[in-house]
């Protein structure tokens, strides 16, 4: 960041902190963030004895994907959690003028810890016991599930459809058909989707990208909540099937619930947060759908850097990760292995 926007920021940060004395010690780009933009800032606040301090800045990325909210909505949902209870980082203040830093913002404070989900899975130091952190990540599941309509402070996420299942479908198709990406798999996938949908449920909050590498953890369990771009109204059996998703344990298959720990810990910590049972048919119909969402996700990752507007490895690589999950796609709806009948 260009020392003319940090000097605009911390002219923000006074007036947003309600802080007289504030100066940034640095300003630091993070790791991760594939679509939106995440910064690292220390602060001193205050005069000789001045209080050390520390934030993380999310902005707008130089692009985007059609389905991330801004970040002034992503405020109000992390505001929204927060006040229910569930393990967010604090929100603390959103800027819409651009002239600030150069794009919408908002500011959080820091939570120590670890968010990247390989390291998590593969070391077991981290997130404390590894049945506990699967309940706990139940709990702050069903506590997502707990914030339902009419909620004032979220009245941009409008009505919830009266077909999660049937928009979810035609909004997959709709991408594929602006990208032009003719997938066989996935137009299979799609379809098969169509035909075995569970049964429509009472629409909730949900958060739409919870899994491993979306939450916080230290040595002693979890630390918070991350990344709520994608949040809205829908199935709440959605989210339970996005974090057991095989793509999302990272090489360990065998711990269904986001490659931490079996799927009997979460189910549990949920259903005892929640009051009511999981509906296991509808999870395991999410966690296909899952790779599906994953795979048009990934393409439109893809086409940001194809297109000359962000040219990225990272987002290269994660185009290249379409046809494992279109093969995912295809083992999930062989026949003999669904329970539901269509």
């Amino acid at each position: 960041m260009d020392p003319q926007r940090v000097n605009a920021l911390q002219s923000w940060l006074g007036r947003a902190l309600s802080e007289s004395s504030i100066t940034i010690d640095d300003v630091r780009k993070l790791d991760g963030g594939a679509i939106q933009e995440n910064w690292r800032v220390r602060c001193s606040v205050g005069g000789i004895n001045a209080d050390k301090r520390g934030f993380v800045l999310r902005r707008d990325a130089q692009t985007t994907i059609a389905s991330s909210r801004t970040r002034a909505q992503e405020y109000a949902i992390i505001e929204a959690a927060h006040h229910a209870g569930v393990r967010v980082a604090t929100p603390l203040a959103a800027c819409d003028d651009p002239e600030v830093i150069g794009a919408p913002f908002f500011l959080m404070r820091w939570v120590d810890g670890v968010s990247l989900g390989p390291r998590i899975v593969k070391d077991t130091t981290l997130g404390g016991d590894r049945m506990q952190l699967g309940e706990q990540l139940g709990r702050e599941l069903a506590r997502i599930h707990g914030i339902r309509m009419p909620q004032a402070s979220l009245s941009f996420l409008g009505e919830p459809d009266t077909d999660p299942v049937g928009s979810a479908i035609g909004n997959l198709r709709a991408t594929l058909d602006r990208l032009g990406a003719a997938r066989p798999a996935l137009e299979w996938g799609l379809r098969w989707a169509d035909v075995h949908a569970p049964p429509r449920s009472s629409p909730t909050l949900v958060h739409h990208d919870f899994r491993t590498g979306n939450y916080i953890v230290d040595e002693q369990g979890l630390a918070a909540i991350l990344d709520w771009e994608f949040a809205g109204w829908g199935d709440p059996m959605s989210d339970l099937g996005w974090f057991c998703a095989e793509c999302w344990r990272f090489g360990r298959p065998d711990l269904e619930a986001g490659g931490v720990a079996p799927r009997a810990a979460f189910y549990q910590g949920y259903e005892a947060e929640s009051g009511s049972p999981v509906d296991d048919d509808a999870v395991r119909f999410w966690e296909m759908f899952a790779h599906l969402r994953w795979a048009v996700i990934a393409l439109e990752q893809a086409e940001r850097h194809l297109s000359g507007r962000e040219p990225s490895l990272e987002l290269a690589l994660t185009g290249r990760i379409v046809p494992e999950l279109e093969l995912a796609v295809l083992k999930a709806t062989e026949p003999g292995r669904w329970r539901r009948a269509p």
